[in-house]
């Protein structure tokens, strides 16, 4: 069944060795590092029971009759991706700002592996038993489910054999119980997770048609020999009021180091097996690339937002200058609200019969969000001014001395009084100029893969035969040219 908020903090308290800012975190949930992100997961996991918000965020299964939620159900029809956009977005709404990894994200990364089990069934037919019955597991259990991708990788220019073995994420034995792991993985939100969707990153195994790197399995993150290595978040290191978005909503990102940790075999969905890996590095985002997208315009209209009322509270919204850069904004969000939705309308059946969105149009949208997004960010900071870099912090404007200069300089009319306007500023500014903001421009660009994965993804499901058809036709030339026989009887080539 669907969990409370309460039963998921009680779930991270497993004993896990987390380590941030050179000290070992002894009680995750409580830790100002990790509160803030603990209690969007939490209030997430409450609302799906509140009469407010449970209509939107479960659904009740017809076949077990339980409620469960609707970012973890299988997708077969259009309204399930309606459902899903929806919940994503009273979630984000309701928390105020942007969260990633919070599991409709990256679950949908355990559907492309439902969607190879003929691939899988090559190697072991029981892997592909063991995908059903964790994808089951989910949708019953209800887990905060992560991914982990990226490993320390070491000499890019070497197979992983030929430097330290480590360096990627591999076997090292094989036990009845099940297998032996050892190596490192970068994974947001594993410190207070449950469980990862763990597999090989992008790697050259060489010719090789068996690697103890290729392996996938589903790993719990309060097992032994597990170790959290977290950077140092943002929380915490400036007033809230100053910097309203550090402050709550930085997903803590971690260096999961699996010092022989024992990985079951029931959790194993494919091992050595090279075809199998890199079927499932080229299928991985077919459907969690949607709800990562969709998260590029809420920040869009984050962006648009900040930039309006900026614009709005000094009259300059009435230039045309400043309507162009708005505009501009305005384009690139609806850019992706059309990737968005037309993927949903023109969604294709997958291998395993599951509905998933249209691949070229899903793609292409998450590359337009992701590579114009530093541009918008420029645009929006332009729009909002040199004043989200020089305003006083907010300690400034209470002080007994200053509080009087900086009300008369920030109040601009009736309806936009000092207080207001510091407060925009100092969301403008962590939005879009902090530490903060850097960080989460980085993380978008890489997030699911780099901006090459990203592209390759268009390349493979881009209809390019379509265009070629239409030149061959418009230029009246052979069908040769397109390198296959024409049909029997008939002037257009095979399909």
């Amino acid at each position: 069944m669907i969990r409370t908020g309460q039963q998921y903090i009680d779930s991270i308290r497993d004993g896990r060795m987390v380590y941030v800012n050179g000290e070992r975190v002894r009680d995750v949930p409580s830790h100002p590092m990790f509160k803030p992100l603990v209690d969007i997961r939490a209030r997430i996991y409450d609302m799906q029971h509140e009469a407010a918000t449970r209509d939107v965020m479960a659904y009740r299964d017809s076949v077990t009759g339980e409620t469960c939620a609707v970012g973890n159900k299988l997708p077969y029809t259009q309204e399930d991706w309606h459902a899903k956009r929806r919940a994503t977005e009273t979630v984000l709404d309701e928390v105020g700002g942007v969260v990633t990894r919070v599991g409709d994200e990256t679950v949908g990364e355990m559907w492309s592996l439902y969607d190879g089990q003929d691939v899988l069934n090559e190697v072991d037919p029981q892997f592909s038993a063991n995908i059903k019955r964790h994808i089951d597991r989910t949708i019953q259990a209800d887990p905060f489910h992560v991914s982990a991708n990226t490993d320390p990788k070491g000499d890019r220019s070497k197979r992983p054999q030929e430097q330290d073995p480590d360096m990627l994420l591999h076997v090292v034995k094989e036990t009845d119980a099940g297998i032996v792991v050892r190596g490192a993985k970068y994974e947001t939100a594993a410190a207070y997770a449950n469980q990862a969707f763990t597999k090989p990153t992008i790697a050259n195994w060489g010719d090789s048609q068996l690697s103890d790197y290729a392996v996938g399995f589903i790993c719990d993150l309060g097992s032994p020999n597990l170790k959290f290595i977290c950077r140092t978040g943002f929380a915490g290191r400036a007033p809230v009021e100053d910097y309203p978005l550090s402050n709550k909503f930085d997903e803590v990102d971690t260096l999961v180091i699996f010092d022989d940790v024992l990985i079951p075999w029931e959790n194993v969905l494919f091992y050595r097996h090279t075809k199998a890996a890199t079927f499932i590095r080229a299928t991985l985002h077919r459907y969690s690339a949607f709800a990562f997208t969709q998260r590029n315009l809420k920040l869009a209209d984050m962006m648009i937002g900040a930039a309006l009322l900026n614009a709005r509270q000094t009259g300059l919204d009435k230039q045309q200058a400043v309507q162009e850069k708005l505009a501009t904004l305005a384009v690139y969000r609806e850019g992706i609200n059309a990737h968005l939705t037309a993927a949903i309308a023109t969604a294709e059946r997958s291998p395993a019969g599951l509905l998933m969105p249209n691949q070229s149009l899903l793609f292409t949208g998450r590359v337009l969000a992701c590579s114009q997004l530093h541009e918008m960010m420029h645009i929006a900071r332009e729009l909002c001014g040199g004043q989200i870099c020089v305003t006083p912090d907010a300690a400034a404007f209470r002080h007994p001395e200053t509080a009087p200069w900086l009300e008369k300089f920030y109040s601009v009319n009736d309806n936009w009084k000092a207080d207001d306007r510091r407060k925009l500023l100092a969301f403008a500014r962590d939005l879009l100029n902090s530490d903060y903001a850097g960080h989460r421009l980085t993380f978008q660009l890489f997030a699911q893969s780099p901006p090459f994965a990203h592209l390759a993804a268009v390349y493979r499901n881009f209809d390019w035969d379509a265009t070629a058809e239409t030149v061959v036709k418009s230029a009246s030339l052979s069908e040769n040219v397109l390198g296959r026989a024409p049909a029997p009887n008939s002037s257009k080539a095979p399909a």
